[in-house]
């Protein structure tokens, strides 16, 4: 039986969790969320405690079986307390500011970026004098906020050299030895 798949998931209070004909609606303060699971699989949920099951070993179950429990644990304490992710832009010139749901950036090429976000998500820009900027985003879905965080990453990915680009708070570079003069 999968690790994961039978641990059973505690639901906070505040939190509901509905079954209905293959599709799961979890509702809580931070928002709704829905989430369609394979019909092998089954959930049931009782006392304040969601089960997922499943009802043969096929290896594609086996892989769904622990997946689904993984979503709907993630789907939980998106609606409960809600996940944040914090980046930074590290190069000098680089800036970013927001107006509503469109991002702004200037990363050091002809043109600015001009990014909207989903309605879902919640946007904080900071920008303090000799400081990096900072960009901090919000949501209940956990899938939508790392997609579009990576979205946002692939417009100027760190570079090994110096460290420049757009990179989450605590993230570690490894730097390269630039090139070192040959002696002739």
């Amino acid at each position: 039986m999968s690790r994961i798949g039978k641990l059973p998931i505690n639901i906070p209070a505040g939190v509901t969790v509905d079954v209905k004909d293959n599709v799961i609606t979890v509702k809580g303060p931070k928002g709704t969320l829905t989430q369609t699971i394979s019909p092998e699989i089954s959930v049931s949920v009782d006392a304040g405690v969601c089960h997922v099951s499943r009802p043969n070993d096929e290896k594609q179950t086996r892989a769904n079986h622990g997946l689904y429990r993984a979503l709907i644990n993630s789907m939980i304490i998106g609606v409960s307390t809600g996940y944040k992710k914090a980046m930074e832009l590290i190069g000098v010139g680089y800036r970013v500011s927001n107006n509503g749901q469109i991002l702004e950036f200037a990363l050091g090429f002809t043109h600015n970026i001009f990014m909207q976000l989903p309605s879902e998500i919640k946007i904080e820009t900071k920008s303090e004098r000799n400081q990096n900027p900072i960009l901090i985003l919000e949501s209940c879905d956990k899938q939508l906020l790392g997609q579009v965080c990576a979205k946002i990453r692939s417009f100027r990915k760190p570079e090994p050299y110096k460290g420049k680009g757009i990179r989450f708070i605590g993230e570690v570079v490894r730097k390269k030895a630039g090139k070192s003069a040959s002696a002739k």
